[in-house]
Order: structure tokens, then C-alpha cells, then sequence
């Protein structure tokens, strides 16, 4: 396996780049920042309100599609993110397709794009007028994400617009100074048999010369039957290449609907962790240089039934948060299948083996919810899909305020500059007071939804609606 001989350097190396902090005046290079997924930046002197019809505080605006799910990310001057091709930039690449969008990060200039045709299969797999729903990753020059057609891509960050075809992949359709440079591809559904159901979409996580994602295998069209069981879940590769390092199918015959979170990686008794959620309702943790499982966790009860909706066994859709050893994580259904019934766990991740009995920190009973928590100073902060979001004491898992959104969530919470924010579903992104007082600091109206987390780079607030995103900054 590929690092085992210098599995020390390797390990120490990839420490120091998790635990790289979101300093402020520093890029959002990934989903999370880093492999923490920790929703908490470093950033200073962001707004708490600014006027959209004014424009005032608005630095740029920058129209995108008309269906954005994933999240912008920051780096290297540009600013990236997924979407559908509604805004048709380039005839010649027409039709209904997935969208990775590239920005100026001084002035929200379009730079390039890569379009991704839809699957044959439909909407069971690839659903209509859905684009690219993955966050990307930037590292080095080089943009990781997975497309809505389930490839792992590696792009050069430039695009066409230096001139130059990089990396083995030469045959790029489109080749423009407005186009995607392919470097390298992995198809996990042709040629790993992966079937994602309704849309692949996991943000990949990267760790020293190492990328993980979670493949988004799932049910067809009956919602009973798993056409691909013994297909991969997990995924582990090679950055610079592509080459797959391992594989892991653990969920198997047990995924409940599809597997749509995306891994974490930390450091927990001693030992360096990837961490996924998979679609049977268990988080994993495994070695990540060989895929060694290191422990693994239920998150329902042992009573609870999946009946699609109606049941309350729940998925994994949020992404786990890994902290000073301690793991947090929410469950929840897609969104279709309504309001119900779900838990918050905090959970020791030093343990091996099932955990699922022994290694519980606190456990916040909690409606179904598809966000990521946000963890600082004390506080875990976490909304549910109903719109209540919940602030809780981090080493009880006890309720220290509640806000009601009056609109459905489906975003994450935000903390930056002593303010946490959060988007719904309504179009509004609310500013609150970060802390054991609960104080609404400003709400502001965006005119359409947002489905996706604000994030801040390097002075610069990103809010991303459906349709467009905004670069907000000043006094």
C-alpha cells in the first residue's frame, strides 16, 4: 500500500495540515476549511448586516445557475462552486448539465468552466435541472470534486486560460480560455459499478497526498432494491494520479436510501482517522493509509424502522465534525421525505471495534437534520430541517438557547467574527450573536433560497443563493 514505509513522515505531515487553523486573511480551500469540517473561521471585520438593493457592502455579485447546492470555496484568488447550467455561458455545451463555476476572487469576473453532461439513466441516478451538488476542494493548484455523472475529477485551477493541456487526460471536448483542464478522472460508476441514487454528491476531502470521498451508492428507481452492493462506499486515492489506494462497500445490502456526506479526519486515542458516514445510519473510522476499519458507531436506535419517510431509522447526510478526539453528527432523510424524528451525538473517538454502547460522550434528541454542526468556544451549534436552531453546552450536549427560523434549513451554521449565521430556505440569512446569549444581530433577505453554508475568505463574506452568489465586505 502505497505511504506504508513512510507511514510516520506521511502521518506527521498530514497532522500539520489538519490542524492548520482558519486564520484570519487565510483562503476556504475546501469544504470545512480543513479536514475537521469544522464550520469556523479566523476571519475579522466581516459585516453583521449590508443592503442588497443598495448594494451597500456588496463587493460583487456574480450570476450563477438557477439550482445551487454544494458550496463555494476559496483559494489561490479564485473563487469556485457547482451548479446547473441554466445560465448558458457557451452554446455549444447546451442542454441540461452539471456545473463547475470559476470567479475572480478581486471582483467576481467569470474565468472558466466544466460542464458535465447528465446520465442516460435519469433522474434515478443524475436527477433533472440538478448540477453539480459537490463542494470542491482546491490543493496546490489543483481543483478535486465529483461531478453529478459520480467522477472524481482533478482540474488544473487555471483552466485553459494559461495554455497548456495538463496531465495524462489530452482529450478534453472543449478547450477554450472559458474551459475546464481535466488533469485526471476516476468514473465510479462505469468502472466501479457505483450506483448513486438521485445525484452523486460528496465534497472531497483532502489529506497530505491522499483524497477521500464517499462514493453516494444507493438504491434505484424501487427504493428497495441495491443494484450495487458490493460496490464501493468509501473511497480513498491517490491526489496526483487518480490511482485508487482502497476501497470500502461496509454498508453493503444495509443502505437505507443513498450516502451523500462527505469524510472527516482527525486524531483520536493516539491515532490518526478518516471518517465517513455510510448510508445503513453507522459512521465508520479507519486507518487512512490502508482502510483498516478503527471503530465504528450506530447512530439509530436499535428499535428504530426505515420506511422512507415515515420510519425512525435516518440516514447520514451530514458530514461529521471531529474535535479534540470527540465526533458530532446529526441524522436526518432527504429533505422530500419531511419533518421527523432524529438525534445529535457526541461520540469518543478512541475507542475500536462497535463503539456503538461504550463510547458515547452525550446524545441531543433532535428533529432530522442534513446539516454539519459548528463547534466554538463551548457552544455546538446545529439547526434541524424543521428551522429550529439549536445552540447546546459542548461538554453536556445540554440546550442553551433555541432560535426559530421560521423556514426550513438546509445549510450549515457559520461562525466567523463573533457572529453565527445560517441560511433557510425562505431566502434569509440570520446573524446571530455567537455565544451563551442568544441575540438576532440582523436578518436579511436574499430573494431566493439558500441551500448552502456563507463562508468568509481572506476579508470576504460568500453567501451563495440558488441563482447567484455574493462577495460582501466593509465596514
Amino acid at each position: 500500500m502505497l505511504f506504508r514505509q513512510n507511514s510516520s513522515l506521511w502521518l506527521a505531515i498530514a497532522t500539520a495540515l489538519v490542524c492548520v487553523s482558519t486564520a484570519a486573511g487565510a483562503d476556504w480551500p475546501m469544504w470545512g476549511a480543513n479536514g475537521s469540517r469544522n464550520m469556523v473561521s479566523a476571519e475579522t471585520g466581516i459585516p453583521r448586516t449590508w443592503d442588497i438593493k443598495t448594494k451597500d457592502k456588496i463587493k460583487w455579485v456574480a450570476e450563477i445557475g438557477s439550482q445551487s447546492y454544494g458550496n463555494p470555496v476559496i483559494a489561490d484568488g479564485k473563487v469556485f462552486l457547482g451548479t446547473n447550467n441554466e445560465l448558458l455561458r457557451d452554446p455549444e455545451q447546451g442542454g441540461d448539465r452539471g456545473v463547475l463555476m470559476v470567479f475572480r476572487e478581486a471582483d467576481g469576473e467569470f474565468l472558466w468552466q466544466m460542464t458535465h453532461e447528465k446520465l442516460a439513466a435519469g433522474r434515478v441516478n443524475d436527477w433533472p435541472e440538478q448540477g453539480v451538488c459537490s463542494s470542491p476542494a482546491v490543493v496546490d493548484g489543483i481543483v478535486y470534486y465529483v461531478s453529478n455523472r459520480a467522477e472524481v475529477l482533478a482540474l488544473d485551477a487555471e483552466g485553459f486560460r494559461d495554455g497548456e493541456n495538463d496531465g495524462p487526460v489530452q482529450n478534453e471536448a472543449h478547450t477554450s480560455e472559458a474551459d475546464g483542464d481535466v488533469v485526471w478522472a476516476v468514473d465510479m460508476y462505469n468502472d466501479l459499478g457505483v450506483f448513486p441514487h438521485n445525484m452523486a454528491a460528496t465534497s472531497p476531502l483532502v489529506v497530505g497526498d491522499m483524497l477521500f470521498v464517499n462514493t453516494s451508492n444507493g438504491v434505484d428507481e424501487s427504493h428497495i432494491n441495491i443494484p450495487s452492493p458490493r460496490s464501493p462506499s468509501f473511497l480513498a486515492l491517490n491526489r496526483h494520479t487518480g490511482e485508487i489506494l482502497w476501497e470500502d462497500n461496509s454498508p453493503g445490502r444495509n443502505i437505507l436510501h443513498g450516502q451523500w456526506s462527505s469524510p472527516a479526519y482527525g486524531e483520536a486515542g493516539g491515532k490518526m482517522q478518516v471518517i465517513f458516514a455510510g448510508g445503513d445510519g453507522w459512521l465508520y473510522s479507519f486507518v487512512p493509509e490502508t482502510g483498516d476499519l478503527i471503530w465504528k458507531f450506530d447512530t439509530n436506535p436499535k428499535d428504530s424502522e426505515w420506511k422512507q419517510g415515515r420510519g425512525d431509522r435516518n440516514n447520514l447526510i451530514a458530514t461529521p465534525v471531529i474535535l479534540d478526539g470527540i465526533v458530532y453528527i446529526a441524522v436526518g432523510q432527504d429533505p422530500e421525505h419531511g419533518e421527523g424524528v432524529g438525534h445529535l451525538w457526541a461520540i469518543d473517538a478512541s475507542g475500536e471495534g462497535d463503539v456503538t454502547e461504550s463510547h458515547v460522550v452525550w446524545h441531543h434528541p433532535f428533529r432530522r437534520t442534513i446539516s454539519t454542526v459548528a463547534i466554538h468556544d463551548g457552544i455546538v451549534y446545529i439547526p434541524n430541517f424543521s428551522g429550529f436552531f439549536h445552540a447546546l453546552d459542548r461538554e453536556t450536549g445540554k440546550l442553551v438557547w433555541e432560535y426559530d427560523m421560521l423556514a426550513a434549513v438546509w445549510g450549515s451554521p457559520y461562525v466567523v467574527d463573533g457572529k453565527v449565521m445560517l441560511g433557510d430556505e425562505d431566502g434569509d440569512l440570520t446573524v446571530l450573536k455567537a455565544g451563551r446569549e442568544m441575540e438576532v444581530l440582523a436578518e436579511i433577505g436574499f430573494g431566493n433560497v439558500i441551500y448552502s453554508t456563507p463562508v468568509a475568505a481572506n476579508g470576504t463574506l460568500y453567501v451563495m443563493t440558488r441563482s447567484h452568489l455574493y462577495a460582501i465586505a466593509g465596514d
